[in-house]
């Protein structure tokens, strides 16, 4: 599926949409193009469209606070479909570093993509009392790099609104 980047009206970036939803809001005149896929076009039986690849919203949402939603699929992602243990990227599921009996709260901080053969070695125990080392530390990432790394990034006309200053 084409993926486009949708900007508020103030050119920030607000989320990434399917290239059909994004035809839809600039054919009802509620997002106008900004670039375009050159190397592809949306067609009907007697027009041809530019395929979008960043639209801009007409008016401003306002959006009180951007942050990555915490989900099992999310955290996945930001750890590449990888056990944080082994590397391994078969039978993946969710561990706690801090287990839950221990006070580990269900956050970004505390999760980690790992395999039932390291999830279940760890069990109840801290990596260090396992251990077992992280390949990484888990982390919240931002909105904005979230968008960049793990959201279908298609198009090099995305990175000038998705620089991370």
């Amino acid at each position: 599926m084409r993926r486009v980047l949708v900007l508020n009206q103030d050119y920030s970036p607000l989320t990434v949409t399917s290239a059909e939803r994004a035809f839809l809001l600039m054919y009802l005149e509620k997002a106008e193009l900004v670039h375009e896929d050159v190397e592809r076009s949306i067609r009907t039986v007697s027009e041809s469209y530019p395929m979008p690849s960043v639209i801009r919203l007409q008016h401003y949402v306002y959006i009180p606070f951007k942050s990555v939603m915490l989900s099992r699929q999310n955290i996945f992602k930001r750890d590449g479909f990888e056990c944080q243990y082994c590397g391994s990227v078969r039978d993946l599921t969710i561990d706690h570093v801090i287990p839950k009996s221990k006070g580990g709260e269900s956050s970004w901080k505390n999760l980690v993509t790992a395999c039932k053969t390291c999830n279940s070695t760890k069990g109840d125990l801290t990596p260090e009392k396992a251990e077992m080392v992280l390949k990484v530390a888990p982390y919240k990432p931002s909105y904005i790099v979230f968008l960049k790394n793990f959201s279908g990034f298609t198009s090099q006309e995305w990175l000038q609104y998705l620089s991370v200053n």
